[in-house]
């Protein structure tokens, strides 16, 4: 097949996927390598952007570890974590409230712009769109959401932007902003968007039987499959909340939720607009 035959094949099959999706909202959590790579991060960029222009209604939600460990580097303030999660004492809030709603924030949504998509940036707090507690005193200033008023972004699809919402919430306990993980965040939302669709953007392949064995993909999973898993220790570490946020999700109403490789270039277009999937998909 020449290029050229391949290059219109590729469109063809993304045309019913195109047309199944179009007007749906999509939350994509972007984080880890894409994040940290330019190439990476401009191949995601671009995928929104298509995505967008063709009619979806994309929500992006980002974290930005790396970034916050950078500023407190910097700051000589020690990076802490404890089970995973990063210990937030009041100058760590400070920071990951001004790397995160500040700096990270408005990279994306300036990149977006400059490769033609119209995004607007939103934090948690913003319009109440994420309401917490504290989760526990060990982890310092790190909150459960207890609330999301997807108002905000709701308002921002209507007007035809792409929503880039960072994941600090505002304290209904106490007077402080809460630092967020970002799959949590993400899940809630898509939740309450009734989104057809959330896809996290994570450093591996997907969900592997064999964590050392990429051959060991598992492509498809139900949400009644994730105990069993987890008691196998297949699921394990980080991805126990990972999924335990993606299995809420989908019996909030979200259709099904893809874990992709972020490392792999357009893994979003692949996975969506095309034959082929490539990470592990859960579904009810």
């Amino acid at each position: 097949m020449s290029s050229h035959e391949q290059q219109a094949q590729t469109l063809v099959e993304a045309l019913p996927y195109i047309q199944k999706f179009t007007g749906k909202t999509l939350v994509v959590k972007y984080g880890g390598s894409a994040m940290l790579s330019d190439d990476l991060r401009r191949a995601v960029m671009s995928d929104i952007v298509l995505l967008s222009l063709v009619g979806i209604r994309v929500v992006v939600v980002h974290g930005g570890g790396p970034e916050i460990s950078a500023m407190l580097k910097r700051l000589g303030h020690e990076s802490r974590f404890v089970d995973g999660l990063r210990y937030t004492d009041e100058v760590t809030m400070e920071v990951v409230q001004a790397v995160l709603c500040g700096k990270v924030n408005k990279d994306l949504v300036s990149q977006l712009g400059r490769l033609g998509g119209e995004a607007v940036g939103l934090c948690g707090m913003d319009g109440r769109l994420f309401q917490a507690e504290r989760l526990d005193e060990k982890y310092g200033l790190v909150g459960r959401i207890t609330g999301v008023n997807p108002k905000p972004v709701e308002n921002a699809l209507l007007s035809g932007y792409i929503p880039v919402v960072s994941t600090v919430a505002q304290g209904v306990d106490a007077d402080t902003a809460y630092n967020i993980n970002a799959d949590t965040a993400a899940a809630k939302l898509a939740e309450a968007l009734k989104a057809e669709k959330l896809i996290l953007l994570t450093d591996v392949r997907g969900l592997l039987r064999n964590p050392g064995d990429e051959g060991t993909l598992i492509h498809v999973l139900r949400t009644g499959d994730v105990p069993e898993l987890v008691e196998q220790g297949v699921i394990s570490g980080g991805m126990i909340p990972k999924m335990e946020g993606c299995v809420e999700a989908i019996h909030g109403g979200v259709e099904k939720v893809h874990i992709l490789d972020g490392r792999i270039p357009h893994s979003i277009l692949i996975e969506l607009l095309s034959d082929r999937g490539i990470g592990t998909m859960l579904e009810r």
